[in-house]
């Protein structure tokens, strides 16, 4: 069963032998979590797409494949479309392409393991307008063909220090607690692996570049906490280190420990906590309250402590980030053109030489001329790995876990000339980049309402980029993370002190190049005396921008004063820690644009 055609075939025979007359396959796995281990790539195995974000819907004669504006070049590469539809997330809707293709009294399969609440019950009712039924299988349908799936992976799981936490597990029990409590809540869903990891100070190595540790768990009011969790991954002193009232059970229990909680009120967020999870409390009798997980806030306001890490860890991935940048410039002058894989090998080398380096934060995005077009680029999927052309752009997007943070930058570098135009839009995004960074704005504001401080200059020469501005990122976490983002998608929840954002705005030319521009910034309250009190963001990167890349007739004299002094900050901090040739380069790149 080695093509896609042969695996397809596999499934639909699956779907007649049951009584199904179409299934959804997600790009997912039973935590809803953006990273999942090699044997749930389930999407991947049926499909060949390799993209973060999508899911298939497949019936016994057709089958369409859904992604973002991310993927649409992507998407068209990996996937055949003599088998597969493409539709485009947001615009296309899967509900009506099912009714499309179905007859009424259609059932429509799927994992209820692998979708959310929200998602499963606003389906239900969509398709059910068509006369169509939404049927949770009791076992996943992939999983029956997928003979050669890769075993998981369980590991112990890494107990950190309190030197890199600043609160002890029990302390951030027992506040959540209070904060259930107030709502009426006797327990509360801790649904997703890096919520459960940053409660209990512990983080996993079962997932390569997520350090969580795969599990859920049952929150009390009163701070104990069920853990939900293969034994495996219970490594020795976790019950010293975690403290009182935590008690650990098999995942394979989980049915039962949900059904305990018959007539009590449990928070569960319909949003992020898989369906399934959520219908077994129901069935049991639970009193469902939905509501954000109550953990994501308070884990997405970082402590002095962490973020004390996280500026540390930067001043580290800084260091290994210019050496890379000075060598692959001597590389292009040498006439040395190396090939994406190379550039992403040689800049994990130099990352892996600084202090508390565990592993990468997500796969490098090392994309060569026309590949950065493609934002989630993986020269790893690509037929093979493209060199860089003269006169051109490289664009590197990449990050590093730390025992002490999470990293996450983006630089696009000219390679040779790559000619006035690209220069007018590079220097587009950069202005958007600083707009962004010197944002002043009130409590209480949200990253939608900054979002298009970063498009305003492409928005004036007719142009744009189909991605978020900016993300949550983790401490030593995942490196996207919520609840806050900075983006069009209208979100609710406002920027608070201690979040962590990027600062990412990007213009992509379809077969042609792309450009990015990625720093990570911490939100800080304003020092000034002010009528009201303020918030503004202190960037956590320290790297130069390709000031080669500019058009410097496009940018104000305050804009010229912030790059000055951004590369003036990254000089002094970083130049002490080079030495030779690297500390040379800093210096050149950091060379200030005023006169």
């Amino acid at each position: 069963m080695n093509t896609t055609k042969d695996r397809l075939a596999a499934v639909r025979a699956q779907l007649h032998e049951l009584g199904y007359q179409a299934l959804i396959v997600p790009r997912a796995d039973e935590y809803l979590g953006e990273y999942i281990p090699a044997h749930n790539e389930r999407l991947r195995w049926l499909s060949g797409f390799t993209g973060s974000a999508g899911f298939v819907v497949l019936t016994l004669e057709r089958a369409a494949i859904f992604v973002d504006g991310r993927y649409t070049v992507q998407v068209r590469r990996e996937v055949s479309g003599d088998l597969f539809e493409y539709c485009r997330l947001g615009e296309d809707s899967h509900s009506d392409w099912l009714a499309r293709a179905l007859p009424p009294g259609s059932r429509v399969a799927c994992d209820a393991r692998m979708h959310s609440l929200r998602w499963y019950r606003d389906l239900q009712a969509d398709l059910a307008e068509s006369g169509l039924e939404l049927v949770a299988c009791e076992s996943n349908l992939v999983d029956r063909c997928w003979r050669d799936r890769p075993a998981a992976q369980v590991r112990q799981a890494l107990l950190l220090a309190h030197q890199y936490t600043g609160e002890s597990s029990l302390a951030k029990r027992q506040r959540i607690g209070k904060s259930m409590a107030a709502k009426g809540a006797a327990a509360a869903l801790v649904f997703a692996p890096d919520s459960v990891s940053w409660l209990l100070n512990i983080r996993g190595t079962d997932i390569p570049k997520l350090p969580v540790v795969q599990s859920l768990a049952l929150l009390s009011a009163d701070g104990g906490l069920t853990l939900l969790v293969h034994p495996g991954r219970i490594p020795a002193g976790f019950a010293e280190h975690v403290g009182a009232g935590v008690r650990v059970v098999p995942e394979t229990d989980t049915a039962a420990e949900l059904a305990a909680w018959a007539g009590r009120t449990v928070l569960a967020d319909p949003e992020s906590a898989n369906a399934w999870t959520q219908l077994t409390l129901e069935r049991a009798g639970a009193i469902l309250l939905a509501g954000q997980d109550p953990v994501l806030l308070a884990k997405a306001c970082k402590n002095e402590v962490e973020i004390g890490g996280s500026q540390r860890a930067h001043v580290r991935d800084a260091v290994a980030e210019i050496r890379f940048l000075a060598w692959l410039d001597a590389e292009v002058a040498a006439a040395r053109l190396h090939d994406e894989a190379e550039l992403a090998e040689r800049l994990r080398a130099f990352r892996a030489e600084g202090e508390h380096f565990m592993d990468l934060s997500f796969d490098t995005i090392s994309a060569a001329g026309s590949n950065a077009a493609m934002c989630h680029y993986n020269h790893i999927n690509a037929d093979s790995p493209a060199r860089l052309t003269m006169d051109s752009v490289y664009l590197v997007d990449s990050g590093g876990q730390y025992l002490d943070g999470t990293t996450d930058i983006t630089r696009t570098v000219a390679i040779g000339d790559p000619g006035d135009e690209l220069r007018r839009l590079f220097t587009l995004v950069l202005k958007g980049h600083i707009a962004l960074d010197s944002a002043r704005f009130p409590e209480g504001t949200t990253g939608t309402q900054l979002d298009a401080l970063a498009r305003q200059f492409l928005w004036q020469a007719g142009c744009d980029y189909d991605h978020g501005t900016g993300h949550g990122v983790g401490v030593f976490l995942s490196v996207h993370e919520g609840p806050q983002r900075i983006s069009k998608q209208a979100n609710t929840t406002a920027l608070q002190p201690g979040m962590i954002v990027s600062n990412e705005p990007g213009y992509y030319r379809d077969g042609a190049f792309g450009i990015r521009c990625e720093n990570l910034l911490v939100v800080r309250r304003s020092a000034r005396e002010e009528e009201q009190p303020m918030l503004e963001f202190e960037a956590l990167t320290l790297v130069p921008f390709d000031t080669r890349l500019l058009d410097t007739s496009l940018l104000t004299a305050a804009e010229i004063v912030w790059l000055d002094a951004y590369h003036e900050r990254v000089a002094a901090q970083i130049c002490p820690l080079l030495s030779g040739p690297d500390r040379e380069w800093l210096r050149a790149a950091t060379r200030p644009l005023a006169g």
